[in-house]
């Protein structure tokens, strides 16, 4: 298999199978999560489920001033990566053009050097956060191997993408087809490991803020 034969393999084929596991994988972990039901709640009502859910949602967004003390490395590395991560995917022109073709349709996009400037800031950040959970003794300790899995697979496409954009180490189309194929096993692992959070986070912050809603207690 040539250079080319390689990326059009990965454009193709590759590219719609990771695409089945990873909407499959997304369906099945949903379906597990919300067909594990509540249990009926015989209290009389002192609150509004739906507000306390609402407003935990938007209440996590940020921290108080003594977590935010206690947790600073982690907070706002935290907002950088996802942040730049989300322009990332969903800024860059060459993406969206990719979302359109799944999808039927798109939006508008940032320059591409503005973009480029947030995956380096991106991948900065994340290194930052490897680092000091490798130095805190806590967050070693407690981490799996499935937490640097999801650091491994967030990275990678990122670096691979600025390789690509600035044509290094290896031909253009060997770098986009090593990009795409990094993108591929991201999708693929994302639904079995801590990536899931990306679509469960307000599912358990709206659980949450629904069960204290519902008691009257304000989160």
């Amino acid at each position: 298999m040539n250079e080319v034969d390689f990326l059009l393999w990965v454009k193709g084929s590759a590219f719609n199978i990771a695409l089945f596991i990873f909407m499959a994988g997304l369906v099945l972990r949903l379906f597990e999560i919300l067909s594990l039901g509540r249990k009926v709640n015989y209290a009389v009502p002192k609150g509004d489920p739906m507000q306390g859910g609402l407003r935990e949602i938007f209440r996590r967004f940020g921290t108080d001033k003594a977590t935010f003390q206690r947790s600073m490395i982690t907070i706002v590395v935290g907002y950088v990566f996802h942040i730049g991560l989300f322009v990332v995917i969903f800024l860059l022109a060459a993406h969206v053009e990719v979302f359109k073709s799944v999808m039927g349709f798109g939006w508008p996009n940032l320059s591409t050097p503005v973009v480029d400037a947030f995956a380096v800031v991106t991948m900065i950040a994340l290194v930052v956060v490897l680092i000091h959970r490798l130095q805190h003794p806590v967050k070693r300790f407690l981490s799996s191997p499935g937490d640097y899995v999801a650091w491994a697979v967030t990275f990678v496409p990122l670096l691979t993408g600025y390789m690509a954009y600035h044509h290094l180490l290896l031909s253009p189309q060997m770098m986009l087809g090593l990009h795409i194929l990094s993108v591929e096993v991201l999708l693929i692992v994302f639904p079995f490991t801590k990536l899931m959070h990306t679509f469960t986070v307000f599912l358990s912050r709206w659980y949450n803020g629904a069960s204290m809603g519902l008691r009257g207690v304000k989160s």
